[in-house]
């Protein structure tokens, strides 16, 4: 099915909507383009919108664990919304709702990072 990546900056906050397949396939392409808009754009603080994310493997956690960390290093924020009940497992097995916020909606996040 493939990846569709879809990028929007609203002042310092990235917000990264995925729709299909996040897999090994799909993750370098992915790192490739949050990486360079952040450094492009002065992003500060990331939202993950996984609503129509259907599936993530490891190397997709891995990919997330990365810009969070780069993240991190600014100082900033990172808020994943509107997840599927797949994915959201894999988080929840994963950890990383221990270092990662989760809000109900891109909105909710928005507005709680100031830019809604």
């Amino acid at each position: 099915m493939g990846l569709d990546i879809d990028l929007e900056v609203k002042k310092d906050v990235l917000c990264i909507r995925l729709k299909g397949e996040l897999d090994h396939h799909s993750a370098d392409l992915l790192r490739e383009e949050v990486t360079n808009s952040i450094d492009k754009n002065g992003i500060q603080h990331l939202v993950l919108n996984l609503e129509q994310l259907s599936f993530m493997d490891s190397s997709g956690l891995g990919v997330i664990l990365g810009r969070y960390k780069q993240i991190k290093q600014k100082n900033g924020e990172m808020i994943v919304c509107a997840i599927s009940p797949a994915v959201k497992r894999l988080f929840e097995l994963s950890g990383l709702f221990k270092i990662i916020r989760l809000d109900e909606s891109e909105q909710f996040a928005l507005h709680r990072l100031g830019v809604a």
